[in-house]
């Protein structure tokens, strides 16, 4: 008998279960934590620089499309004057940058000049003075009727008036370029310290000296680096806002962020500063491109590389004026401001100096107990700068973590999304903030949290180039590892990578938190009578002359700062700033 077979009919599965199946394949904690970062950067990142665009082309009583908010913010000649202000400080300000910077680093990490660790430290000092303190005590020396300089100097001679004028473009350039160098000589001396000394040695055997060796081989190797710094200072000192309060607006000198600042008085027009600031970010953004091509080069990379035979240049006589010239800048940067801030804030008046009837401790009482609204500001200082710090460290790891793993598809578009920030000055950024978060449904101005975001915004790129520099150097075999023996992704991020990158971390906490507690630009038009930081108080109390309090504050909060960066430097070790694994 034939046996009959049917054909087995196999059930085709349903739309419903195929997308059940989708979702369960890409529904992993991994993705759906990946997800989340991506929403939060995009209310970081993406919200605020788009509202700042819509703001800058909208109409503020009828919001319709239109672009008379350039016309105003360009039209009249002392607008557009103050960019080319801007534009010449900036110039100004990084070549003055660059010939300190320069030879400080190539004399820390090439030569055998004496105290080369004290000047490193000299260094790291004026890179944790903020800028608008640093003007504080430049105000007290070189103001042109009561600074301590000048009055010396009338003393001395028998002068009516002092030689030296703080409140003009050459004293501007001058108190910006004490606090900008570090960036040039963290550049640079990062790139030198890459770099082998086998060529600089054969061309010593060749009959070459110091200097030309330096010139013509040296700084060569490592100049896409220092050109880069320099773009960055430049970069810097268009989006400086408390020097540029604290000294050109009294020498009468307009530049870009005081003029923003003046858009924000009463009646505030953000739509015409929206349309103001689009320049910066254009200028920005190429600058940051010609940069970026600059390092792709990696000039300073011989065949030798990193860990190569290294030897210090011998100066001879010439160790001991390159000390001096560094003692010189320390003495400009640190310890002359400083001196003249501790004078300050222990007198009763400070144009009498320390006479034993004008001492007083009565300064930092009413920086502690007196006045509750300076206390309060120094509290939301480091309450911001811990929170901004610790929120930036764990989110730039997590993204850097996912973008260097390739967890999610588009985990490269979240490196894009992260990294824009640094296409934005400070004070942009505030601007952005202030149109997107500040009017209704959010109403967040006012409030501690809107400062703390735009800290963790304006901030992120430093912990995302710190944690993906950092994970680059961690091979994944051992992560895997914990994986064939059946560990999950988040328990190999937390029992092998984290205990491995604590110190880099650790290191980009310690950097951030430095860089909040002095941040005045993106404070600047968030801040409101309780969410005020010193940065912003300084700016305030300095109008009404109040030198003597202001100092105090400043000692307070130098001393506070201070001592965390101590404590993290005995973990981390002194070259925080230079870490790059």
């Amino acid at each position: 008998m034939a046996e009959i077979t049917a054909p087995i009919e196999h059930e085709t599965p349903g739309r419903f279960a195929i997308l059940t199946a989708r979702v369960r394949q890409f529904a992993t904690p991994t993705a759906i934590v990946s997800l989340l970062l991506a929403l939060l950067l995009v209310f970081l990142v993406a919200n605020p620089l788009f509202q700042l665009v819509r703001e800058s082309l909208t109409n503020a009583k009828t919001g319709e499309l239109t672009f008379a908010n350039y016309l105003a913010a360009f039209a009249r000649p002392r607008y557009v004057q103050a960019f080319i202000n801007s534009l010449q400080l900036g110039v100004c300000v990084a070549v003055a940058a660059g010939a300190i910077g320069v030879p400080l680093a190539w004399a820390v990490s090439r030569t055998d000049m004496p105290w080369r660790n004290i000047v490193h430290g000299m260094v790291i000092g004026s890179f944790l003075i903020p800028p608008f303190v640093g003007a504080i005590g430049w105000i007290l020396l070189g103001g042109p009727n009561a600074g301590w300089i000048n009055r010396i100097y009338m003393a001395v001679t028998g002068a009516s008036s002092g030689p030296f004028n703080i409140f003009s473009f050459g004293g501007l350039v001058l108190v910006i370029s004490l606090y900008v160098f570090p960036l040039v000589y963290v550049f640079t001396k990062s790139a030198l310290d890459l770099v082998s000394t086998e060529m600089e040695e054969a061309a010593a055997i060749l009959g070459s000296g110091p200097a030309s060796t330096t010139l013509r081989i040296t700084l060569p190797l490592v100049l896409p680096s220092i050109l880069g710094s320099l773009f960055i200072v430049f970069l810097e000192v268009l989006g400086l806002f408390g020097t540029a309060a604290l000294i050109a607006i009294p020498a009468g000198f307009n530049v870009v962020t005081t003029q923003l600042a003046a858009f924000f008085e009463n009646p505030v027009r953000v739509e015409v500063a929206a349309a103001f600031s689009m320049p910066l970010i254009v200028i920005t953004i190429v600058l940051l491109g010609a940069q970026r091509l600059l390092l792709a080069r990696k000039g300073y990379v011989t065949v030798s590389g990193k860990g190569g035979h290294r030897s210090l240049m011998r100066l001879g006589a010439f160790r001991w004026i390159m000390l001096a010239y560094a003692a010189l800048i320390g003495l400009l940067s640190v310890v002359a401001p400083m001196y003249i801030i501790l004078q300050s804030a222990f007198t009763r008046a400070w144009v009498k100096g320390l006479t034993p009837d004008n001492l007083t401790l009565a300064n930092f009482y009413q920086a502690l107990v007196g006045q509750p609204s300076i206390r309060q500001s120094l509290f939301n200082t480091f309450h911001y700068a811990f929170w901004a710090a610790t929120i930036c460290t764990v989110l730039g790891f997590a993204v850097a973590y996912i973008a260097r793993r390739r967890l999610l598809p588009f985990a490269s578009a979240l490196s894009s999304i992260t990294l824009a920030p640094f296409a934005v000055p400070g004070i942009v950024l505030a601007i952005c903030f202030y149109a997107a978060y500040a009017p209704p449904p959010f109403s967040l101005y006012g409030f501690g949290a809107l400062i703390v975001i735009a800290f963790v915004t304006r901030f992120l790129p430093i912990a995302f180039v710190n944690s993906n520099s950092a994970i680059q150097g961690l091979h994944p075999e051992l992560e895997e590892a914990v994986r064939i023996a059946g560990g999950s992704q988040g328990r190999a991020v937390w029992n092998v990578v984290l205990p491995v990158l604590k110190m880099s971390l650790l290191g980009s906490w310690l950097l951030i938190f430095v860089i909040g507690t002095r941040e005045l630009s993106t404070a600047m038009f968030l801040s409101g009578p309780q969410t005020r930081v010193v940065s912003v108080l300084t700016i305030e109390m300095s109008e009404q002359g109040q030198y003597e309090i202001l100092s105090a504050i400043a000692v307070l909060l130098l001393l506070v700062t201070g001592i965390v960066v101590a404590i993290g430097t005995k973990i981390v070790g002194r070259d925080f700033m230079l870490r790059r694994t």
